[in-house]
């Protein structure tokens, strides 16, 4: 697996909406991602859900440590 190194967040001013700076930064690595496994014969749809299934649960994991009180 190809290794990368995010550039560092947009800076405070400006209108570069973080999200969109993100994903910009992330596409390539999905799509290398999605591309290798179709290539090994998966659902490029079934991969593509479980990458935004497994961001989801790693979401909600930081929130559950976040937060003892959950």
């Amino acid at each position: 697996m190809a290794e990368f190194e995010f550039a560092g967040p947009p800076a405070a001013e400006g209108p570069v909406d973080i999200l969109t700076e993100c994903g910009h930064q992330l596409r390539p690595f999905v799509h290398a991602i999605v591309q290798s496994a179709v290539a090994a014969g998966w659902s490029q749809e079934d991969v593509l859900l479980s990458l935004v299934d497994l961001s989801w649960e790693m979401y909600e994991q930081r929130r559950g440590d976040a937060d003892p009180g959950l």
